[in-house]
């Protein structure tokens, strides 16, 4: 009864512990590191302020206002000759002046300055649109690779401890044959080395796993703090033509959209460039007030002025020294390089779209022969285990069907994994890494 009750409260700490070890899912994680990882967070920052700049406030389509107000105090010793011969000596004779004003400027028109910058500075925002889908590109990649690194170690640990309890039931069997005088101690000692071997094995898997979860949570901003499985199932996504997926790669590879944004920069850089042989033709106002209160040796005690004034400047910087000239050459230079790195990035795509395509592809194939080699090592197992509880084989012999067994099983899991990172390593390539669903 006692014996019982133990299993009882053993079996009820089990299912709680399996209630604490929630399962992070695939999309959950890509939840998180989107929400919370500190390199998208700085993209997305970025994105902030490019969208700023592209504010009518940054323009300079809006004219400035300037208000400005002032006071003067004079204490002047002062001897003053008048028209009419006579003379007046004042010392420390007092005077104040007061004045404010506002004044308005507009530029009517600067050579279409103006207007090429601002179009700069939406493609400048699109641009950072883009490099901040790199940064988040790059983040899922990082992501799954750390999260299948967990969720191959997770099911090299299972397989381990399904190995380890053979192994201990082996260990069992044979210490009851030796009791009864069916086999030799040795029997008894081989089985105590494999399951020490199975033992050293799990602790180190168990290690390397806690390590892949930390690299797991920094990825995902530290967001969980407690322990937690991962899924280990994976399903490949990958149902596009190679053709097609190519396509997709010259037209929607984020490092090739971000080319063609540089080459827009770049001509509007030459057009802006272009508008300093233009002249400027500005627009100015201002309304002002003036208190003077002057000493006795002025003819007018007290003069207040208030008035507006207004006027329209024309200048044209008829050669700047050549600054002008550079500055357009320097920037048609600039296009032409922009557009030699278009057809270095499309040839370096084809290169890595093929080398990404025979990858996965290899790996798929490997991986569907990794799934037949355990259905093989399964049987071989199998059928050794019934010839080793019948004393047919040895316990070496076991062993190795039992070693076999346990490295396609393993062999399997990295290949399992492998071929679906290189599946999104592909997606990523051709632009639809974003465009799937986990």
């Amino acid at each position: 009864m006692i014996i019982k009750s133990k299993l009882t409260i053993l079996f009820l700490l089990c299912c709680i512990c399996l209630q604490a070890q929630e399962i992070l899912t695939k999309e959950q994680a890509v939840t998180l590191a989107l929400e919370n990882n500190y390199g998208v967070k700085i993209a997305q920052n970025a994105v902030l302020v490019a969208e700023n700049n592209t504010s009518i406030l940054n323009t300079g389509f809006l004219p400035t206002v300037t208000g400005a107000a002032g006071a003067t105090y004079n204490l002047d010793n002062t001897e003053a000759e008048f028209s009419n011969g006579e003379t007046t000596t004042l010392n420390g004779a007092e005077s104040t002046r007061y004045n404010a004003s506002v004044s308005l400027n507009y530029t009517l028109f600067d050579g279409l300055g103006r207007h090429y910058n601002y179009k700069r500075l939406k493609e400048q925002y699109q641009l950072s649109e883009l490099q901040a889908r790199e940064t988040i590109e790059n983040t899922v990649i990082q992501l799954f690779s750390v999260y299948y690194n967990v969720a191959q170690l997770t099911d090299n640990l299972n397989t381990l401890e399904e190995t380890l309890n053979i192994t201990k039931d082996r260990l069992i069997r044979s210490e009851y044959q030796f009791e009864y005088g069916q086999n030799t101690k040795l029997e008894v000692l081989n089985a105590e080395v494999d399951i020490n071997n199975d033992s050293i094995n799990i602790i180190n898997t168990k290690q390397q796993l806690k390590n892949a979860k930390r690299d797991l949570k920094l990825v995902l901003g530290e967001t969980y703090t407690n322990d937690y499985n991962v899924e280990t199932d994976v399903q490949f996504i990958l149902q596009f033509q190679k053709d097609s997926l190519f396509e997709k790669a010259k037209s929607r590879n984020v490092a090739l959209l971000q080319t063609e944004k540089n080459i827009a920069i770049s001509k509007l850089d030459i057009n802006s460039g272009k508008s300093a042989y233009l002249p400027t033709i500005g627009l100015s106002g201002s309304y002002g007030w003036n208190k003077n209160n002057n000493n006795a040796a002025s003819f007018v005690a007290v003069s207040t002025n208030t008035g507006l004034s207004g006027g329209l400047n024309l200048s044209w910087n008829l050669f700047d020294g050549g600054s002008t000239i550079t500055r357009v050459r320097n920037a048609k230079v600039n296009l032409e390089t922009q557009q030699l790195q278009k057809e270095s990035i499309l040839l370096t795509i084809e290169r890595d779209f093929n080398n990404a395509w025979d990858d996965y592809i290899n790996k798929l194939e490997i991986y569907n022969i990794q799934e037949k080699n355990i259905v093989t090592a399964q049987n071989n197992f199998e059928r050794t285990q019934e010839k080793f509880k019948l004393g047919q084989v040895n316990s070496i012999e076991f062993r190795q069907a039992q070693l076999n067994l346990l490295n396609a099983e393993l062999s399997r899991n990295q290949a399992k994994f492998s071929a679906k990172l290189s599946e999104l390593q592909v997606l990523q390539i051709s632009g639809e890494l974003l465009n799937v669903q986990f």
